[in-house]
């Protein structure tokens, strides 16, 4: 047979309203055009439906997941408050659920999350486990467990992470080290949670020498509050250069850019496009976000995040990117047919950039991680956000039925 798996008949984003063919073979897309020959294993006719890459979430806290009932619902209020001047309190509260945490109950929460991802075609995930002197390395355990359970249907990519600070919470250092022994893929940290400046500095030089000591990439939480003089943004971008580390590091919220100055965003962003470092956005998790238009505008990797489902931050969620997509472009008001093709891009290649996701794209040559879906235009997948009809993970059907 040529072809392992032949997709007719399929609508793209690029195909002016046309349809096409899609072969694949070994895991790869081999051949693109609008009439494929040859035999194939199987064959999906995507009847003029549209297929693009499937989806990638750029954040998710994964060992919180459904814990909302543990931490009570006060926390919501204080996280979400119109100034986000409450959002430290708010990670103070959800500290309370860590005191019981346990491998066990964890990760029969985390397949419930991963088996949603499977169903809404996210292949790829940014999981974060908090990793510090209260949860210890219990959510670790479950994420690392979940990585192998479900490495054939998604990719999750572990991040070893220091919830509650380095300096405010010694140990918590040692715990993120011991993660990455254990196989954690990346350095985690949140460097705006120090209490000074000089803390928050020492946070992320910490954390990017573990990064080196290890050869992993960076995922940090930053600017993530109410205050326009927060500058932990800058610190990791500078960092990142200081280091050599271009490419391998993503800002997670930078929330507080919403806040910055113009001349001093501009020089953020420029500093973003030298280091090539993403940014994950979670608009529907807080009142404040990155300025999403802009960096997209100017090539930064810039994705979507589910963020939170059902914890102390958040109290909905389904691992469904297009639904993250539908939510954003209310809350960001994208709701021009351009604007909705940038919100697609955030969810599929561009948050693939920003991960540092290679071979990603619904181009001849990489990894067939598809999606059909039941739409015929990105307006109308992200308008009903519905689960695939087909997804398409290394080239085989992972569909759930």
């Amino acid at each position: 047979m040529k072809f392992d798996l032949l997709i007719r008949n399929a609508r793209t984003r690029f195909s002016k309203g046309k349809t096409l063919d899609i072969g694949i073979r070994d895991g790869r897309i081999l051949k693109i055009a609008p009439r494929l020959g040859g035999g194939a294993k199987r064959k999906i006719d995507a009847g003029g439906r549209l297929v693009t890459e499937s989806f990638v979430n750029g954040h998710l806290h994964l060992c919180k997941v459904y814990t909302l009932s543990m931490v009570g619902m006060d926390a919501l209020s204080s996280y979400t408050s119109g100034s986000m001047g409450g959002a430290m309190t708010a990670i103070e509260q959800a500290a309370r659920v860590k005191e019981r945490y346990d491998e066990k109950w964890i990760i029969e929460n985390v397949r419930k999350a991963a088996g949603l991802a499977v169903r809404f075609g996210n292949t790829h995930i940014r999981a974060f486990a908090d990793t510090d002197t209260k949860a210890k390395l219990e959510g670790i355990k479950a994420l690392l467990k979940a990585r192998d359970e479900f490495r054939d249907r998604v990719e999750i990519q572990v991040v070893a992470f220091p919830q509650d600070g380095l300096v405010r919470d010694p140990g918590a250092e040692d715990y993120v080290r011991q993660a990455l022994e254990m196989g954690a893929d990346v350095v985690g940290g949140i460097p705006w949670i120090e209490y000074t400046d000089a803390d928050a500095q020492r946070h992320v030089d910490l954390m990017f020498s573990l990064a080196r000591e290890y050869n992993k990439d960076v995922s940090m939480l930053v600017d993530d509050a109410g205050d326009p003089g927060l500058r932990t943004l800058e610190k990791l971008i500078l960092k990142t250069i200081e280091i050599g580390w271009e490419g391998r590091v993503t800002a997670q919220h930078a929330r507080a850019m919403a806040l910055y100055p113009e001349p001093y965003y501009r020089k953020i962003e420029a500093l973003l496009k030298r280091a090539r470092v993403g940014v994950v956005s979670d608009p529907q998790t807080g009142p404040l976000h990155a300025r999403v238009r802009d960096l997209h505008a100017a090539g930064v990797g810039i994705a979507l995040g589910q963020d939170d489902i059902a914890d102390a931050y958040y109290p909905f969620g389904r691992n469904n990117m297009l639904e993250v997509a539908f939510l954003a472009a209310h809350l960001m008001w994208m709701i021009t047919v351009a604007d909705m093709e940038i919100l697609y891009d955030l969810i599929t290649t561009r948050a693939a950039q920003a991960l540092g996701i290679r071979e990603f794209g619904l181009k001849e040559g990489n990894r067939a991680h598809l999606v059909v879906l039941r739409a015929e235009s990105v307006w109308e997948a992200i308008w009903n956000h519905e689960a695939p009809l087909h997804v398409i993970k290394d080239g085989r059907d992972i569909t759930l039925r």
